[in-house]
């Protein structure tokens, strides 16, 4: 296979009907993607029943799925930059769809978990190239409106996964919420075929199978002794695995530092638009992703509703949030992305401090309206943030920087589920956080008083790491007329193309 040498960035193809109809495709890519990350969650009380597994084994469940997408983020953004992003992005489905069927035919703890981690494989070549192909398919003003409407198919999935995990689960078995991706991945892939087409250049890369190993260990680790101290007390066992999962990630530095190929490209983060883009991406994750987890811990386990009532009231916020996303997308091609993502990162604080004034008797529609004002600050957010990177790397580094930036939003993923968990234990007595996040328990109406303590100061703590977010977004506008800076950071880090001038400042 031929390696081209110019830069992946300008092969971008004009925006057409023929392009729209390609972004509708990769929307449907990450739909998938979005509905197997929610509606597993109602599927967890069924599992435990059916496959025997226990409690604090379901939310592995979750975790392997998570952890495996983080890992391969940019492994597989790099397979895009050698083999095709869009061959890449359509591997993906396949292995999904293989992957589901595996998971839907599960009989036990080790074979749901095992056959989710396959799963998590194909999930990271939907999302991790999706974005690049994007990047491919789009000229540099009108990707932040692509990523925009792309967030789109991020909140449908994430209701289709609320409504159908409510539905089958309820009337059918909760088998099928992994039967239903197979006829829709072989369309999705299927329609990949006809729309879909490589327009960046190949590079040969290396992937770096050791820098995997030990940021998996490191990660797994922590995880593993945090959710762990959700039903045991400070034991050998889990100080032992906390300690050598932070070792580990202190040696997956220097590891990439060595590498000739690192797993992270530490030459991106001499772009300075990329670090603070890529730490706010993180810590959004971190503070972010635990409120679905704590919201609906909230609603069952306080306010006794099932698990399919509860999704529900949080369905207006990733309807809101979809629609936000186009708009926020171009007026990120309009202005820069700096304030759009910053804006959206405020609105979400004041979502976060709606949170932490939830009470055992609050009216509902409170709980609604903060879903809301979270998705108008997500719909800001995520479109304008992923432009942000895009437009400050080489072409040729689309996939690493799209796999990097799913990377650290994927850190920040697990650890803010299993701080949520980890928080929810400190108020209650131990081993009720897992039964009340699985709905299979609830609390008395003293033990609910003291949970809903617990919860405040967990949203409280996501509120604090959010206006850290914020304020590493609102830096980047230092970095807007530093140009000089720009082109000799391209430079180290690759370059735009040999002597071609780094993005204009407009684009940071």
């Amino acid at each position: 296979m031929k390696l081209a040498e110019q830069d992946a960035g300008a092969g971008a193809v004009p925006v057409n009907a023929k392009t729209g109809l390609a972004l509708v495709v990769i929307m449907i890519g990450v739909l998938m993607a979005a509905v197997d990350t929610t509606i597993v969650v109602l599927a967890l009380p069924d599992l435990e029943r059916s496959l025997h597994v226990p409690i604090s084994g379901v939310v592995w469940v979750i975790i392997s799925y998570l952890l495996v997408i983080t890992l391969l983020a940019t492994q597989v953004g790099r397979l895009g930059d050698m083999f095709g992003r869009v061959k890449m992005y359509e591997a993906g489905f396949i292995v999904f769809i293989v992957g589901s069927a595996l998971c839907a035919l599960a009989t036990d703890e080790a074979t749901i978990i095992g056959f989710r981690i396959l799963q998590g494989v194909g999930g990271a070549l939907i999302t991790a190239n999706s974005g690049a192909v994007i990047a491919d398919t789009f000229p540099p003003d009108r990707r932040g409106r692509a990523y925009g409407f792309n967030a789109i198919g991020f909140n449908a999935g994430a209701i289709l996964g609320i409504l159908l995990g409510g539905v089958i689960i309820t009337y059918v078995s909760w088998r099928w919420i992994f039967w239903i991706n197979v006829p829709a991945g072989v369309i999705a892939f299927v329609l990949a075929l006809r729309v879909l087409h490589d327009h960046g250049a190949r590079h040969r890369q290396q992937l770096d199978v050791v820098g995997m190993i030990v940021l998996g260990a490191g990660l797994f680790g922590v995880l593993w002794a945090m959710t762990k101290l959700a039903t045991t007390a400070f034991t050998g066992e889990v100080v032992a695995s906390l300690v050598g999962g932070v070792v580990l990630l202190v040696v997956f530095y220097f590891v990439e530092r060595a590498r000739e190929a690192p797993m992270l490209d530490l030459s991106l983060f001499h772009l300075p638009v990329v670090t603070p883009t890529f730490l706010a991406s993180l810590f959004q994750a971190m503070a972010n992703f635990a409120v679905l987890f704590l919201v609906i811990m909230y609603l069952q386990g306080v306010r006794d509703l099932t698990p399919l009532h509860a999704s529900l009231l949080l369905v207006p916020g990733y309807l809101v949030g979809g629609f936000v996303g186009p708009f926020a997308g171009r007026l990120a091609d309009r202005v820069g992305p700096v304030w759009p993502a910053t804006v959206g990162l405020g609105v979400q604080i004041i979502a976060l401090v709606f949170y932490s004034q939830l009470g055992t008797k609050t009216a509902l529609w409170l709980v609604v309206a903060a879903a809301v004002v979270n998705g108008i600050g997500g719909g800001g957010f995520f479109p304008a943030n992923q432009s942000a990177v895009m437009k400050a790397v080489p072409g040729r580094q689309f996939g690493i920087a799209s796999g990097m930036l799913r990377t650290f939003a994927n850190v920040g993923m697990v650890f803010s589920f299993a701080v949520a968990i980890l928080v929810s234990a400190r108020s209650i007595p131990r081993g009720l956080a897992f039964a009340i996040f699985v709905g299979t328990t609830h609390l008395s109406h003293e033990l609910a008083k003291a949970f809903t303590t617990g919860l405040h100061a967990a949203f409280l703590s996501s509120a604090a790491i959010m206006a850290l977010a914020a304020l590493l977004s609102a830096t980047r506008v230092l970095h807007r007329h530093d140009r000089s800076n720009t082109q000799e950071a391209g430079a180290r880090a690759g370059g735009p193309g040999r002597g071609t001038p780094a993005p204009a400042s407009r684009d940071l």
